[in-house]
């Protein structure tokens, strides 16, 4: 179904990127439509998309309600659309899963979610799909969010107002089962939304629950657990979701958003261990978990009053509040040991981040009087952050308690020219950050070292660049330069200091890293065929990397130089109704393994995702709506990397079919992993050789029937 939009995005945007409407955008969209319809509330500005050198997709209702209906996430539908986003790990962790090479920053209404002083990575599920409108992928390096966006941003935009008068709703069953239909593959969702609106008050409340079953990879054997990191098979999740808006004028609009979301293992599994030398991954067993099984709780508020007409400009305001909870596995690694509280090899333990975050958000945005082909963006992002994790069965702290501060104003120009055949974006982002670190004493395994706290500050400018050439509607090329602004997996490194003598205020560890992010594109639109390319190269002097020490991931500050080409393109076809796409994305990213200042080694499947093809079909007729989807992963190997990491490659391939009946609800049946392929996990296949425990082969075909009806 067609629908109208429009680009609204750069409420003081530090940055700028080149405009490329990749296929998610085009697919759901009529071939005619206009790029400058689109809103992406996430690029903070009222300019259309055809006057913002960004890189932008935004998969809308209906494609990702398809997606969803396929694989179960959000992520995953992420993934699906978008050829350099990593193969998700089907795991309640995220961590290892990238945007071009880089960690994205999850966003809902713009609220960060990721928890970057101690990355839990957790970060994708915090809100039940059934609750969300939109989703919006900014590519590349940038600060328009603040802290994070290291790969781009990921925002999940909630459900809207309503817009009539009296009462409306939307209600979802579905039921989930494995290709074996084992009793214990099933899964079930069922969730509600009400609306009221009256005169200038409106309110809107939903609730969803989904209770998950094992997966079945393709052989028909269980796939394994991850009971440290955490699992969304075998766990239940709940999702409550309000709404509250005032109108008090015309052209003013206040908001109160809250939600609040839990996803918890029941701890009916235990692993069993494969075998990688003879290709056999681990799987599970009926059994009990030791400790509580993995879970975590998202809670949030924000309140925002956006006004289009004061002083002739545009005001957006936003302050929000954010707490989560995510409780890991236990069990008795070494880094757990201590004599003090049991022998060694004895002592069960399991870890919780708990983050806490207050922020507020305001720009204005305007023509600039007397020079109107000039509009300007004043703000002020302001974040306090604070986090700590602790091991609470002996209750001690892993990573201490860490605060971060954030006060960043921005401001930003956008130039048209030539009856805006040109355009030139700019602007500049102030970061001003405080670190505060706890005095503290590693654990044991570390050698119980005590660090001094402290307080380090860090001051950064933020700059960003972009032109637009359109010389006839439809067909653009643009070039940009951005930097991006994020901090190190502070926990991380703290956690794992193990020499005496450490004082925070002098550990340049833990300084930020500021990426940057150069691209270039060209982008076609017209008579029935949508079609982008883009390269980009995106470097840091002082990276973040996951390296295995042991048995767990530490970071390392290294150099890191990405850079990828992205092709893609959607046709009509003389088909009525039937629309076709194709995408392709060839990532290389490297590091700097000895500290000369000069990569040497390729970035491993930690860090950086495999090429991949991708290409699709949609046929509308009707009430039916039918769609095919593949997806290559092609093989590669990693220079400086154990050969054992080399990656085979897999192909997925999907579908759904769909039939609205109107007045009784809509029916869809949806079919991931449709040929039932044997494949073995990205993540757990090019990391850890030796790992037999942590070997998982992919879920196999899953079948899911779903009725949804609006009223």
């Amino acid at each position: 179904m067609r629908t109208t939009t429009s680009l609204t995005a750069l409420i003081g945007a530090a940055f700028a990127t080149p405009v490329l409407v990749t296929p998610a955008l085009a697919e759901e969209a009529s071939p005619g439509r206009e790029i400058s319809e689109v809103v992406v509330t996430a690029a903070r500005t009222i300019l259309p998309a055809n006057a913002l050198p960004l890189t932008i997709e935004v998969i809308d209702k209906s494609a990702l309600d398809q997606q969803v209906t396929i694989s179960g996430s959000v992520v995953d539908a992420v993934a699906a659309l978008t050829p350099s986003f990593s193969p998700t790990r089907q795991k309640m962790s995220g961590a290892g899963e990238t945007l071009r090479g880089r960690s994205p920053l999850y966003a809902i209404n713009g609220i960060p979610q990721s928890t970057p002083l101690r990355d839990g990575s957790r970060d994708g599920f915090t809100i039940d799909p059934f609750f969300v409108d939109r989703v919006e992928v900014i590519y590349g390096s940038n600060a328009l969010q603040g802290i994070g966006g290291a790969g781009g941003i990921v925002n999940q935009v909630t459900v809207g107002a309503p817009r009539d008068e009296g009462f409306s709703g939307r209600a979802l069953v579905q039921a989930l089962a494995d290709n074996g239909f084992h009793g214990d593959g099933y899964g079930h969702k069922a969730a509600g939304l009400a609306s009221w609106k009256g005169g200038a008050f409106d309110a809107t409340f939903g609730a969803a629950f989904e209770s998950r079953g094992a997966y079945y990879d393709g052989k028909g054997r269980r796939v394994g657990f991850d009971a440290a990191q955490g699992e969304t098979q075998d766990s239940d999740s709940w999702s409550l979701f309000g709404r509250l808006g005032y109108v008090p004028r015309e052209t003013g609009r206040v908001d109160l958003i809250l939600s609040r979301f839990q996803i918890a293992g029941d701890g009916d599994y235990v692993s069993v261990a494969g075998n990688r030398a003879t290709g056999v991954p681990s799987t599970s067993v009926r059994g009990v978990q030791p400790t509580k099984a993995a879970r975590s709780r998202t809670e949030s508020a924000a309140l925002s009053y956006v006004d289009d007409d004061v002083w002739g400009g545009h005001l957006s305001t936003q302050a929000f509040w954010n707490r989560t909870h995510d409780l890991f596995g236990g069990d008795v690694n070494a880094t757990f040991q201590d004599p003090r509280f049991a022998p060694l090899g004895t002592l069960l333990d399991q870890s919780e981040n708990r983050s806490r975050k207050l922020g507020a958000k305001f720009s204005y945005e305007r023509e600039v009087p007397g020079l109107e082909a000039l509009t300007a963006t004043l703000g002020l992002d302001l974040l306090k952050d604070r986090t700590v994790q602790a091991l609470v069965l002996t209750d001690r702290a892993w990573v201490p308690p860490t605060d971060y501060r954030s006060i960043a104003p921005f401001v930003q120009g956008n130039l048209a020219l030539f009856d805006r055949k040109l355009r030139l974006a700019g602007g500049l982002r102030h970061e001003k950050v405080r670190i505060k670190v706890d005095d503290f004493t590693t654990l044991a395994s570390y050698g119980s070292r005590f660090v001094s706290g402290g307080a380090p500050e860090f001051s950064d400018p933020l700059f960003n660049a972009g032109v637009i050439v359109e010389p006839v509607r439809g067909v653009r090329a643009y070039v940009s330069y951005a930097e991006g602004y994020t901090v190190p997996d502070v926990g991380r490194i703290t956690r794992s200091i193990n020499v005496n003598g450490i004082d925070i205020d002098d550990y340049l560890d833990i300084s930020p890293i500021v990426s940057n992010n150069r691209e270039v594109g060209l982008e076609f639109n017209r008579g029935g065929i949508s079609a982008s390319a883009g390269y980009f190269w995106s470097t840091s002097t002082r990276g973040q990397l996951l390296v295995l020490v042991g048995t767990v991931f530490e970071v390392q500050r290294q150099r890191v130089e990405i850079e990828g080409l992205e092709l893609n393109v959607t046709a009509r076809t003389p088909i009525e109704g039937l629309t076709v796409q194709a995408g392709y994305a060839d990532l290389k990213g490297r590091a700097d393994s000895n500290g000369d200042g000069r990569v040497d080694i390729d970035l491993d499947g930690a860090n950086i995702s495999p090429d991949r093809f991708t290409a699709s079909a949609n046929y509308v007729r009707g009430d039916w709506t039918t769609r095919l989807q593949v997806g290559r992963y092609i093989p590669r190997s990693f220079d400086g990397s154990d050969p054992r990491n080399d990656f085979e490659g897999y192909t997925l391939v999907d579908a759904s079919v769909r039939y609205d009946g109107g007045a009784w609800g809509a029916v869809t049946l949806a079919v991931a992993n449709l040929l039932d392929e044997y494949y073995i996990d990205y993540n757990t296949d090019t990391t850890q050789p030796t790992n037999n425990a942590r070997f998982f082969s992919g879920r196999g075909r899953t079948l899911t029937l779903s009725w949804d009806r609006r009223f």
